[in-house]
């Protein structure tokens, strides 16, 4: 089983003393009903009182530190200075944004309260389209990205090839994937020794690696009028800026409209920015690997509901990416 733990151990009631009492900790304007969101990775509050909303997200345990969590702030801060719509921490009556919470056993949670970030998150499946905007904006949070100077004691997750796929990555070992035959361990293999070697000949510059969101898909976009509103930065760290493409295609690459995706998303990223010429012909390489750091993610979060969602035949489907890519195809599309 995979050594990754970073599943919330403690229970809905404890998660809500918790909410309820980090609360306690900010000013009465910011008081309010609390309610739970979600539990996805982190848990997700909404308090709600007359006049506002917000979100206080408490931090599961073993990801982020105190101060890579501040760190993650630090770009909010920053994004939001130049004009893109991002959540924006709100600090506590002791000017803190990031909370330190105990329960009487000494377990300890980080906790964040953000401002309530507007809009509806668009679909796929109402609009294909909706990529162009999630490819625009994430062209705008790169020109960002390459142009900003990062902070002296910045400290952000490093997202690479190895602790992406490595058998010690951050989400864990692809091998726990569910439903993965051993019988396939050799073509896996095989192909993330192809990504290891395209990636170490395409290198880390600054024109290609830099600050990204690393987990900028649909979900994470927010719509209102014409204004998009980008959230949920958790995972973001330091990688390729084209990983920000494959994790837009997450989970879903072995469906029939995958290609028509990047498309959209490649037409809204070159109404902003530029995509080089060596950088276009690794997207097949992004994509697989992102694939397989989903495997990974899915043996370590086994237990689920989005693991679970995927169903028995996702790690086939990946597979047969797989092969799609060792034969020099784009790996995406259905059968």
């Amino acid at each position: 089983m995979s050594s990754v733990i970073q599943s919330e151990s403690l229970s809905i009631h404890q998660l809500l003393f918790l909410a309820q009492k980090a609360m306690t900790f900010y000013p009465e304007e910011f008081q309010g009903d609390v309610k739970l969101l979600c539990q996805s990775e982190n848990a997700t509050f909404l308090i709600q009182n007359k006049k506002a909303r917000y979100a206080l997200r408490i931090h599961r345990p073993n990801y982020h530190t105190k101060q890579a969590i501040e760190s993650e702030l630090c770009w909010l801060d920053a994004l939001s200075a130049s004009g893109i719509e991002v959540p924006q921490a709100i600090r506590s009556q002791d000017d803190e944004c990031v909370l330190t919470l105990s329960l009487e056993d000494g377990i300890q949670r980080h906790a964040v309260l953000f401002n309530w970030v507007e809009g509806d998150m668009p679909t796929a499946d109402v609009d294909p389209k909706a990529f162009q905007q999630l490819g625009e904006i994430t062209a705008k949070l790169h020109q960002h990205s390459k142009t900003w100077q990062i902070p002296e004691k910045f400290q952000r997750i490093i997202w690479n090839h190895d602790t992406m796929l490595g058998s010690d990555g951050h989400w864990g070992d692809w091998r726990n994937a569910p439903h993965l035959k051993p019988e396939h361990h050799d073509i896996i293999e095989e192909t993330i020794s192809h990504i290891d070697h395209a990636l170490k000949a395409f290198g880390q510059s600054s024109d290609r690696y830099g600050l990204i969101h690393a987990d900028l898909r649909l979900t994470n976009l927010l719509l209102q009028n014409d204004q998009i509103g980008v959230i949920d930065f958790d995972d973001c760290g330091m990688s390729w800026f084209m990983h920000d493409l494959a994790a837009a295609m997450s989970f879903n690459e072995h469906y029939a409209a995958a290609p028509q995706w990047i498309e959209h998303w490649l037409t809204g990223y070159e109404r902003t920015a530029h995509i080089s010429d060596l950088e276009y012909r690794l997207i097949p390489t992004f994509i697989m690997q992102r694939r397989l750091q989903m495997m990974a993610w899915n043996g370590s979060h086994a237990h689920t509901e989005m693991a679970l969602s995927l169903g028995t035949d996702w790690s086939d489907h990946t597979v047969r990416l797989c092969k799609k890519y060792l034969n020099q195809q784009m790996p995406v599309g259905a059968i």
